[in-house]
């Protein structure tokens, strides 16, 4: 063991640095002190499977490389989340906007969005509870022109979102009457039904890069994303979805987060960690 830990390639200050930066550059996340071990341990997997014998060689990967690059930060980026992950904002969306929503189905297109969706389960919560305890309560949905955009600057948690598979201990939050509804079982777990997964297409996206969006949302989820900002980048996304909100329309973000700069003058709280814009929805 003592051998095998010898081989593994050391990360040094200059290199962490350098990778912060890149990081900040890329993704706007902060990289801050004590988080050598985890870069050590999630990059290392990438040395190894380019052959390379240590991090100066594979900073220069990743400075000639741009799909490197790209690898690095998706490999740097912490997805965790869970099924009904602060439960009390779907509690929120089922009773004070899924309403509102029903009320307009059929006169324009409905769009929701989970922006850092991870690997799916906040995205396919919310068509849950959009979809409710019946197939014949969710026709409104199903056979309407209502979408739910699920996505993430990871390519892989971006795929494992489109195939919506999850182990069935990772299910054990679903309430039973949803999970039987709109889960399947198959080999090694569950996955969502091919209606459910119908509604949701999952992209690829930079949150500080282009966003090609054409349309406006009735509700965006950004959950537990900006905890990795400084305030400058907070700022600066906070209001980018607010504007990309339908007047009326309803953010959502994590439980430790906050709104800062001119955003707050846009919305109103009406929960915790919740907010409307101003304006009714069309």
């Amino acid at each position: 063991m003592t051998g095998a830990l010898a081989r593994e390639p050391e990360l040094g200050a200059a290199e962490y640095k350098a990778i912060a930066g890149i990081l900040h550059d890329a993704a706007r996340i902060t990289l801050g002190e004590g988080k050598v071990t985890l870069v050590q341990s999630r990059l290392g997997r990438r040395l190894r499977q380019r052959g390379l014998s240590g991090f100066r060689d594979y900073l220069r990967l990743v400075q000639e490389d741009p799909d490197e690059r790209s690898t690095m930060v998706a490999a740097l980026t912490t997805n965790h989340t869970h099924f009904f992950r602060e439960s009390h904002h779907f509690d929120h969306f089922r009773s004070d906007v899924l309403p509102e929503l029903k009320a307009r189905a059929g006169r324009r297109p409905l769009r929701l969005w989970s922006a850092g969706c991870s690997s799916g389960e906040e995205v396919y919560t919310l068509a849950m509870c959009l979809l409710g305890e019946s197939r014949g309560a969710a026709k409104w949905a199903l056979e309407g022109d209502v979408r739910l955009l699920a996505t993430d600057i990871s390519p892989p948690v971006v795929a494992a979102t489109r195939q919506g598979f999850y182990p069935e201990a990772a299910t054990k939050a679903v309430p039973p009457i949803y999970r039987d509804l709109w889960m399947e079982e198959v080999e090694g777990g569950l996955q969502m039904t091919a209606d459910v997964r119908g509604l949701v297409s999952a992209r690829e996206l930079n949150l500080f890069g282009e966003w090609p969006i054409r349309r406006r949302f009735d509700v965006i989820f950004c959950r537990n994303v900006m905890i990795y900002f400084d305030d400058r980048a907070k700022a600066e996304l906070e209001r980018r979805l607010v504007d990309q909100l339908q007047p009326g329309g309803t953010l959502y973000i994590g439980h430790s987060e906050r709104l800062v700069g001119e955003a707050q003058t846009l919305v109103r709280p009406c929960g915790h960690t919740i907010y409307r814009k101003a304006g009714d929805l069309p």
